[in-house]
């Protein structure tokens, strides 16, 4: 698997996941029929064994769905919007329900003074795992512009969001980022639903931690958060 590759940019930093392809052997990828087109990546297997998600020709895109990520260092209570993102949606309740999220570790904190997220999703805990499979982009439209970049290009990703990381266009696997500091970017990364109050609280614990330093180190400011914080399990609200 390809590693997670982080690239400061200017004002923002990008968040990146591995992207998949067809098998050595030639072997065309598996893709669903539906709209969101999950599609399989050989090259890029599962962390954990996990079935491409349900795709039907109408998917649901109305409505919000609670979920609860109960963790190590406190809640943190989620609200999926499927209409901004009907196919991200879909596919994190559907990691949620085969339990792909339970027993994992959030595996990166940062702390930039324009990027402010911790980033979960990844059963290996490396920042290289992902679900064996990838999908289309939904991406946030009309987000204000960050005050830190003059050219515009980089837009507010404010504290609260729920968001994917990716490395690339429609390369959405398994890793999310939640964002406990208003943020700078490039409106790159699918937002398909918010962090409650009670989320907050644990993500300002979990910041106020810090972030483990290094041999190479020794105040870094994007890593493993000192307070390691374990995915229990995931579960919608009415599960």
């Amino acid at each position: 698997m390809a590693k997670v590759v982080v690239a400061v940019l200017g004002a923002g930093l990008m968040l990146a996941a591995g992207t998949g392809t067809a098998s050595a052997e030639g072997t065309p990828p598996k893709v669903t029929k539906g709209p969101c087109q999950y599609t399989q990546t050989p090259d890029e297997p599962a962390a954990r064994p996990v079935p491409l998600p349900p795709d039907p020709r109408r998917t649901p895109a109305r409505g919000k769905v609670p979920v609860q990520l109960k963790t190590n260092q406190g809640e943190i209570d989620l609200t999926l919007d499927r209409a901004k993102a009907p196919c991200t949606v879909q596919s994190f309740l559907h990691l949620a329900k085969h339990r792909f999220y339970d027993r994992t570790t959030c595996h990166r904190l940062t702390a930039y003074p324009t990027l402010k997220v911790l980033q979960c999703g990844d059963p290996s805990g490396t920042g290289e795992g992902g679900p064996g499979y990838r999908y289309k982009d939904e991406l946030p439209v009309g987000l204000p512009p960050a005050p830190t970049d003059p050219t515009g290009e980089r837009k507010v990703y404010a504290r609260g969001v729920l968001a994917m990381a990716n490395a690339g266009p429609a390369t959405n696997g398994s890793q999310f980022f939640v964002v406990y500091g208003d943020s700078a970017l490039r409106p790159n990364y699918t937002i398909f639903g918010t962090v409650g109050h009670e989320g907050l609280e644990t993500l300002d614990d979990v910041a106020a931690g810090g972030i483990k330093p290094t041999p190479e180190n020794p105040a870094p400011v994007d890593g493993a958060p000192v307070l390691k914080t374990d995915i229990l399990r995931a579960r919608p609200w009415f599960c």
